[in-house]
């Protein structure tokens, strides 16, 4: 999937294909790069939210950019959801130290060790949202956590594709652990320091994906290499 986007996102940033242009049809795409549907529709999905197309139902997939400026995930800008979660997690993260319970941590551990063993990416950023979301329950703010579930869905699609395009899920184990472990020492500076690493690492990730422009090879030899 990779290089069918790094190939489409090139085409798309060299002029390849200009703002306004419609890009080929799933099957012609599929057949020119060789690649099955689901890799193909992927990589589309990535294109969506990036901002470089925009996809018209019975039209088909249009160029909007040809720069990546802020992803979006769901209804939010990465940008504005970053922003939202250092004002929110981080702080959660130091009340949820003060005040978790022993059943916070039981489900939070449990949570870890299934993350850490599961291979299915899907699964593993089902439960990646339910880690944040019970970390904001172990705050015990009601508050906290209906923010949490609002940007469920978007905290979802960003963590499916920093694991697609920046191979996150190794790193972000390791965080939640740092986490986790702040949590049961009932540290708050500690899960403020950890909460605050995650983030800036998400942010981190992002920015490379953003910037890091693609090869110009065709997608047969990303693929061999």
């Amino acid at each position: 999937m990779e290089a069918v986007l790094g190939h489409l996102r090139g085409a798309i940033e060299r002029g390849d294909y200009a703002i306004g242009d419609k890009l080929p049809s799933e099957a012609e795409l599929g057949r020119t790069l060789e690649v099955s549907r689901p890799v193909l529709r992927e990589a589309l999905r990535a294109l969506q939210v990036m901002g470089l197309t925009v996809s018209r139902t019975g039209k088909g997939t249009f160029v909007v950019a040809n720069a990546v400026e802020d992803p979006t995930f769901g209804d939010y800008a990465a940008s504005d959801l970053l922003e939202v979660r250092r004002h929110i997690e981080i702080p959660v993260a130091g009340y949820a130290a003060l005040r978790r319970t022993p059943d916070h941590l039981d489900r939070l551990a449990h949570l870890l060790d299934r993350m850490e063993r599961e291979t299915d990416t899907t699964a593993w950023v089902a439960m990646d949202t339910l880690f944040h979301l019970t970390v904001a329950e172990a705050a015990q703010n009601p508050v906290f956590r209906r923010v949490i579930e609002e940007i469920r869905d978007a905290l979802a699609r960003q963590s499916a594709f920093l694991n697609e395009l920046g191979g996150r899920r190794e790193q972000s184990n390791r965080e939640h652990r740092a986490i986790v472990e702040a949590l049961a020492d009932g540290c708050e500076p500690d899960a403020v320091a950890a909460m605050s690493h995650h983030l800036d690492r998400v942010e981190r990730t992002l920015t490379e994906i953003v910037r890091t422009r693609p090869p110009a090879a065709a997608v047969s030899g990303a693929v061999e290499s």
